[in-house]
């Protein structure tokens, strides 16, 4: 493997450099996003609006990367705010349920159902700490309902019951 000295970003960069991680997000090239991201904060750590371009570039690229949700989670901590931890969390669950659902592993339905009520319940607890007019909680948790009530497949796992009589 490799080893490079990654060079920095002035800070001068930054507004531009988060423009370009936008652009490649919308491109669906979230690994180029994500690493502007990391050059932002590399230089400008408490660069709110790159943390979560890095978030969010790093669900773009769930079910095609392992590593990225235990990532996306852990970059919770660094949000400033309770809503920004609720509803970002949410987001990571939501996207994290729809690429399980892209897998179609046996199961994968139910895992999906799952993460999108996690999701779901995450955007209320978002929802009850909004900034005014802020209603991106609710946007979410409907479009996860939408899916929920579009996908028939999309349903609780089975309890599982055990006959004790046979032996």
């Amino acid at each position: 493997m490799s080893h490079f000295t990654l060079k920095p970003l002035s800070k001068a960069a930054v507004p531009s450099a988060l423009q370009k991680a936008e652009r490649y997000r919308l491109l669906n090239e979230p690994a180029q996003a994500e690493s502007i991201c990391r050059d932002v904060l590399a230089v400008d750590p408490e660069n709110h609006d790159a943390l979560h371009a890095l978030l969010l570039s790093l669900t773009d690229q769930f079910g095609a990367r392992a590593d990225v949700v235990r990532e996306a989670k852990a970059l919770l901590k660094q949000l400033p705010t309770d809503y920004e931890r609720a509803y970002f969390e949410g987001v990571i669950h939501e996207r994290s349920g729809l690429a399980e659902l892209d897998t179609n592993r046996p199961g994968s339905h139910y895992t999906a159902y799952e993460a999108l009520r996690l999701a779901m319940t995450c955007f209320e607890r978002a929802e009850a700490l909004k900034p005014a007019g802020n209603d991106d909680a609710i946007l979410r948790w409907n479009t996860c309902a939408r899916t929920l009530m579009r996908d028939a497949s999309l349903k609780p796992r089975p309890e599982e019951t055990w006959d004790e009589t046979v032996d």
